[in-house]
């Protein structure tokens, strides 16, 4: 039985592809709902920042796909990169969760 390891290229491509397309939907999700819903937990200037800092986090995963995919999967990202875009998809989880709680509250039984 031959258990051939996988190749850097290959776990890239198992791993951060997925990554980063997660990274673009709860990214996109959270852009729709900022941009569409005043959310009343949250200031005008705190949705706002929040919106931009999505936005900017948008740029950086899309430029990450982009030389992924025009160097056919051989670079990666450096984990520091990924942290704050883990931090960021939290926190928009945790949003959605919190709009999801006050419509349900303000909804008629």
């Amino acid at each position: 039985m031959s258990s051939k390891r996988p190749s850097e290229k290959e776990i890239l491509s198992t791993v951060l592809k997925p990554l980063l397309e997660d990274f673009k939907y709860w990214f996109e999700r959270s852009t729709s709902l900022l941009e569409s819903e005043d959310l009343s937990f949250f200031s005008t200037d705190e949705q706002a920042e929040l919106l931009a800092k999505i936005k900017k986090a948008q740029l950086e995963v899309g430029t990450a796909q982009m030389l992924f995919e025009a160097t056919d999967g051989e670079v990666g990202i450096e984990s520091k990169m990924l942290v704050p875009w883990h931090k960021l998809v939290a926190e928009c989880w945790d949003v959605a969760r919190r709009w999801r709680e006050l419509k349900n509250s303000s909804s008629p039984s």
